[in-house]
């Protein structure tokens, strides 16, 4: 909720509103007894000694910046800032794999070869071995990066996006089980994000197109697949690289333009069978890759008789909140009963 529509249902002034987050003043008990029950949150949550690391959203990387209105922006930073004190809650009892951001000098000209430079650093730097990326999802946790889908309450509007300002990296994608090529895109194109522009503002087309630019190395280095791409339209060959590689035909496609291996006008054919073929794209590539990292944390703590849920009530946090955080880190399968 904005201050404004918050203040409309307790009765007060959104400068009462911004008061009693600036801890200038504080809210009487029957002020603070209808602000609970308009949030739906308990008192604790808003008791004094319970900070939230907040995100601004001048530093979150948004995919869908001009077609999402800021209260949908606002709202999938929440998210953020709850999971963000989840992990913090958690990382009291079990190690999280420590942050792994390799500090790469990126150039002041951000040339296609400079991009493609940095991605392959962050590959060295990674130890990842030559081929398509196994799991492009768990890399990303496996470097201390958190990486979430947003809650399926989330307008369908918000896409892929990035932050960094919490401390500890965040990479939400797209609500729902999703294309597996196109959350593996979205995690390298959100990795770029945070290697190539910690202190660039977020939103213009040159910042995408580079973010675009540097999933499109990491994930298909140009020396690999090169001398793997058709010379002209050659669909079997371009399904086979999608089974190995994990990507989609369109971003093969636009890989083999972009490298000078399909001339303009077979790929403006190419892009037409596409458009014919719609999504979902013809050869199945399997389900969405997705986090694990709260999950097996969970797994972990009850493995000791640790007490998660208590842990979550001391730190205020209410039950539907830090649910929907760990359902959203746990890898869900289904199951197969007889």
């Amino acid at each position: 909720m904005s201050k404004a529509a918050l203040a409309r249902e307790v009765g007060i002034s959104p400068t009462a509103i911004t008061q009693f987050e600036k801890g200038g003043a504080r809210p009487s008990h029957g002020v603070l007894a209808q602000m609970c029950l308009t949030l739906g949150l308990p008192r604790d949550f808003f008791g004094a000694g319970n900070p939230l690391a907040l995100l601004p959203a001048s530093e979150a990387h948004f995919r869908s910046l001009r077609s999402t209105s800021a209260t949908e922006r606002e709202k999938a930073l929440a998210f953020g800032e709850v999971s963000l004190e989840v992990v913090r809650l958690i990382e009291n009892y079990v190690d999280f794999p420590p942050l792994n951001l390799p500090d790469i000098s990126v150039p002041e000209s951000m040339s296609p070869e400079a991009i493609a430079s940095c991605a392959a650093e962050v590959r060295a730097a990674w130890s990842l071995p030559e081929g398509p990326i196994a799991n492009m999802v768990s890399l990303l946790e496996a470097h201390g990066i958190l990486a979430l889908p947003l809650p399926e309450t989330t307008d369908r509007k918000v896409d892929a996006f990035s932050t960094a300002a919490g401390g500890r990296p965040l990479v939400f994608f797209k609500p729902g089980a999703g294309d597996k090529a196109r959350r593996r895109f979205d995690a390298a194109h959100e990795l770029g994000h945070l290697v190539l522009h910690p202190d660039t503002e977020p939103g213009s087309k040159t910042v995408e197109r580079q973010a675009h630019a540097f999933a499109a190395e990491f994930l298909m280095p140009r020396r690999q697949i090169e001398p793997l791409l058709p010379k002209r339209i050659d669909w079997p060959t371009l399904h086979d690289l999608k089974q190995t590689w994990q990507v989609s035909l369109r971003a093969l496609v636009y890989r083999a333009h972009e490298l000078g291996r399909l001339s303009d006008a077979s790929y403006r054919r190419a892009n037409q069978q596409l458009a014919i073929w719609g999504l979902p794209e013809p050869g199945e590539l399997g389900p969405a890759e997705s986090p694990r990292l709260l999950g097996k944390a969970r797994a972990l703590l009850e493995e000791n008789n640790i007490d998660l849920a208590s842990i979550l009530k001391a730190g205020r946090i209410p039950t539907d909140l830090s649910d929907m955080v760990l359902s959203a880190g746990t890898r869900i399968r289904p199951n197969v009963t007889i």
